[in-house]
């Protein structure tokens, strides 16, 4: 029956099975269809989903906007998605991933905007070689043209 549905062709199989047989990963030995990865990867991010949707409950609505705090279970969210993609080999980002990780934003994170950037000077001793450097940088560069100007040889 398996050969009449096109996942198992024995001779495709035997054929390379000698060659990639420490490289190939267990799964991969079956001809999956494209329709069947599908599948099994929108089930898998289902979980991925739902694992997410349980990790996130420990989190209380005031700790919704810490990085600290989501971005384990977010990172696993990501991370699920991903590596079930890598190990179908379905490509990544996909459309689904990406359904699954805007539900999350919309779910959990959509009142975390910044109401407005907040911009520090940076330290005394890094803005003051900022502004000395260049500023020694200009006789160096006029000596080196002085210089180069009084070889007195045509230049092309």
């Amino acid at each position: 029956a398996l050969l009449g549905t096109g996942l198992c062709h024995v001779g495709a199989e035997a054929e390379g099975f000698g060659q990639d047989a420490g490289t190939i990963p267990p799964m991969a030995m079956f001809n999956w269809t494209a329709q069947l990865i599908e599948e099994t990867y929108v089930n898998v991010t289902q979980k991925c989903w739902e694992y997410f949707v349980d990790l996130m409950r420990n989190v209380t609505a005031s700790e919704l906007c810490e990085w600290k705090v989501i971005s384990r279970p977010y990172s696993l969210l990501q991370a699920c998605l991903e590596g079930w993609a890598d190990q179908l080999r379905y490509g990544y980002p996909n459309a689904l991933a990406e359904q699954y990780i805007f539900q999350s934003h919309h779910r959990y994170f959509h009142n975390c905007t910044v109401e407005h950037q907040v911009y520090f000077d940076p330290p005394e001793d890094v803005l003051l070689a900022m502004i000395i450097a260049p500023i020694c940088l200009i006789p160096f560069l006029v000596t080196l043209v002085i210089w180069r100007s009084k070889d007195g040889k045509a230049q092309p």
